[in-house]
């Protein structure tokens, strides 16, 4: 994704609406979307599960925070007081999928939010799309609209859901799917990245109604 600077500004676009007040990113990786928000000059504070990660967001952004979360640590609740009520908005892209138990993580997730705090999360879509590139990077499942809301609780209010990246659908399936591979070519990200304005067309164009990545957002009570 790093080398999809065009991809990650279309993402954010996504999320820009629902931005107030104090952001938490779940899972930032190497802070590809999160350095989006900085140059932005969003209130965001990254966090992610892998010492690795943790060590490098803290060296390439020094002046934000930079937390370990894990969203179904058993003791969740006592870890992450600190946490509870915090922040206006919390975002996961791409991280749901890895986790096994995945209603439990919405489930914590929405603890660090405050009154009328907003998730928004990003996951693949559709399991007929499951190939080598999901298991390469450890994915339990693929969704759809209806297979994420259900994944909410009671205490989370349903705003909005759409999918995203209709144009991916294809590579995703070609190269993972016909050929096989295990990783995407630093190549075919170029080119993807080279694309993404006409990509952003045709998402308009098919309504949003299908892609390659679903997403939903919910609203604290």
């Amino acid at each position: 994704m790093s080398h999809a600077v065009n991809l990650n500004n279309w993402m954010y676009s996504q999320i820009e609406p629902y931005i107030n007040g104090r952001v938490l990113e779940i899972g930032s990786g190497i802070g590809n979307i999160s350095q989006v928000f900085i140059k932005e000059g969003k209130d965001i504070d990254l966090s992610d599960i892998r010492d690795q990660y943790i060590d490098f967001l803290n060296d390439k952004f020094p002046n934000n925070k930079v937390l370990k979360i894990d969203l179904v640590h058993p003791d969740f609740d006592k870890v992450y007081n600190h946490l509870s009520g915090t922040y206006d908005l919390v975002f996961a892209l791409n991280v749901i999928e890895h986790i096994e138990d995945d209603k439990l993580a919405i489930k914590n997730l929405s603890k660090l939010l405050k009154p009328n705090g907003i998730i928004y999360i990003l996951v693949p879509a559709y399991q007929f799309l499951y190939n080598n590139f999901d298991k390469s990077l450890f994915h339990f499942r693929r969704y759809t609209k209806t297979t994420l809301k259900r994944i909410f609780h009671s205490n989370l209010n349903y705003l909005k859901s759409w999918y995203f990246n209709f144009a991916g659908i294809f590579g995703w399936y070609i190269v993972g799917k016909i050929f096989k591979k295990k990783i995407i070519p630093e190549s075919n990200m170029k080119l993807y990245n080279f694309l993404t304005p006409i990509f952003k067309v045709l998402d308009i164009i098919t309504l949003r109604s299908i892609g390659l990545s679903v997403v939903v957002v919910f609203k604290k009570f």
